[in-house]
């Protein structure tokens, strides 16, 4: 038994000193600054190489961009995508152990018109950027979203690949050293500064677009693919081969949870992979996606990287706004009390890849008008795309049967709107009726129905929530019309076709 006068020789445990009294997990000698996990404390020396090192290890170990290519840096002007600029600064400057061997340009997309802000208030936003861009050396586009809607219908089609192969990676460095390409890793400046020149009219059409869709959740997905084509159709006009994307790995845990929750399972592993090919000849990669938003916030305040805050859809709402805001808000509340939570959904990620990548990936119309993504042309019976189906299907019918045969006004209606407009006349009508014009181009406004058809799930939820399609890009509306048409000739030739 414990008696009162029994003495206790045993040392306690000293507690551990404080965080910023212990030494560095790399060097052990100096004092570290920065706990980025429980274990991982670095000083500021180990943790800027250890913070460059993760980026070039990225980059080499897959192996996709390849030397003297021209890559296309997507910067927002946020902690991420400044951060990465900084890190391919740093890649090409004399002094990296590993020097960088691409070329680099970089874009803006200004989403302000489709924000309400005034036009002073994107000026002030687009003169911040222009000076880090300029301070950069590399050449830069700064390039309103209103131009989307002047896009050509090419951008939503899949273009012959131009990727080599990962085996001719190492005789592609070899004879890139070979020459002297010192001079082109600096090319010619080339500033597009195009952003004065927006006209009102293009500012209102967008504005019209974005109100068109009743909730935010699928106001913030439109955006997504809109400010994608754009992006897309930029680097092909420029020249470039690869688009670099900033997103860490908090962004990536999101936008998986996100996308299982509005239905694009099936397209998951292209949109938190490293690469996406899903454009042929533009492969976007992201090589920040090893990188935490904390390690980002680190780095930027200690090493004073600039960066500009730009609002977005999801600035000053409600956590249940939208489903992207809310998942967001669920995913950093619950890392607060288990650190593991992004790095566990974000390792999840990787594991997945998509199945369908044979003749679908070769058939532009097997793909999304919106996401470019491939459609899933024969689901299963238990899948909730089937059940959507059936259901609409079943609804159809019944209305039908209750309201008696359509009219003709009806019928003509179904089958969308027809403007006449002659693509030789530019806009002078031929001498021959609508029906038995050959030499020109109608353009047919198609209805909801046939613009489903050519969607994806997730995207077929989007254009559900819009009053109406009308309002939707004309290059879109454009594929549309030309994939039902050769959907047509194709059941009028089926009996003359051979089987594959």
């Amino acid at each position: 038994m414990c008696q009162v006068t029994e003495t206790y020789r045993d040392e306690m445990k000293q507690d551990e000193p404080p965080s910023e009294l212990k030494k560095c997990v790399k060097c052990k000698e100096v004092i570290a600054v920065v706990a980025i996990k429980a274990g991982d404390k670095y000083c500021r020396g180990c943790f800027e190489l250890y913070f460059h090192h993760k980026f070039r290890a990225t980059l080499g170990k897959n192996r996709v961009i390849f030397p003297g290519e021209k890559v296309l840096l997507a910067v927002s002007g946020g902690p991420s995508s400044s951060s990465m600029l900084r890190q391919v600064q740093e890649g090409l400057s004399l002094n990296a152990h590993k020097k960088l061997r691409f070329m680099p340009g970089i874009i803006y997309i200004d989403e302000g018109g489709a924000l309400d802000q005034s036009l002073h208030e994107r000026k002030q936003t687009v003169t911040k950027l222009d000076d880090i861009f300029k301070a950069s050396g590399f050449p830069y586009y700064i390039v309103p979203l209103e131009q989307v809607l002047d896009l050509p219908s090419s951008v939503i089609m899949m273009a012959p690949s131009s990727q080599q192969k990962a085996s001719s990676y190492k005789a592609s460095v070899d004879d890139f050293i070979r020459k002297d390409t010192c001079s082109q890793l600096t090319p010619e400046q080339k500033n597009d500064t195009s952003f004065h020149f927006v006209q009102e009219l293009q500012t209102r059409q967008l504005r019209q677009l974005i109100n068109c869709f009743k909730t935010l959740t699928a106001k913030e997905d439109i955006l997504s693919n809109l400010r994608q084509h754009l992006l897309v159709h930029t680097a092909r006009c420029e020249g470039y081969s690869k688009l670099m994307l900033g997103d860490n790995c908090t962004r990536l845990a999101v936008k998986l949870l996100v996308s299982i929750s509005l239905g694009r399972g099936a397209q998951v592993a292209q949109d938190t992979n490293f690469s996406d090919s899903r454009y042929g000849d533009i492969i976007s990669v992201r090589p920040m996606r090893d990188y935490s938003a904390k390690e980002i916030a680190f780095y930027n305040h200690i090493f004073n990287v600039p960066s500009v805050f730009s609002p977005n859809l999801n600035t000053k709402i409600k956590e249940k706004a939208s489903i992207q805001h809310l998942t967001e808000s669920f995913i950093n509340k619950l890392q607060v009390d288990f650190p593991c939570t992004v790095s566990t959904v974000y390792r999840t990620s990787e594991k997945l890849q998509t199945t369908c990548m044979s003749s679908s990936y070769t058939n532009t119309c097997d793909r999304c008008l919106l996401c470019m993504c491939s459609l899933d042309a024969s689901p299963e019976n238990a899948s909730a795309l089937k059940a959507t189906q059936i259901s609409k299907c079943l609804s159809q019918t019944k209305s039908g049967v209750a309201n008696g045969a359509l009219s003709p006004i009806q019928n003509t209606e179904s089958r969308g709107t027809t403007i006449e407009k002659c693509s030789k006349g530019r806009g002078e009508h031929c001498e021959t009726s609508v029906e038995e014009r050959g030499c020109c181009s109608v353009i047919r406004v198609p209805n909801s129905t046939d613009v489903t058809s050519l969607l994806c799930y997730s995207c077929q939820l989007t254009i559900k929530d819009m009053s109406s399609i009308d309002c939707l890009p004309h290059y879109i509306l454009l594929e549309a019309q030309i994939r039902q048409r050769r959907s047509r000739m194709r059941d009028e030739i089926t009996d003359f076709l051979l089987d594959d």
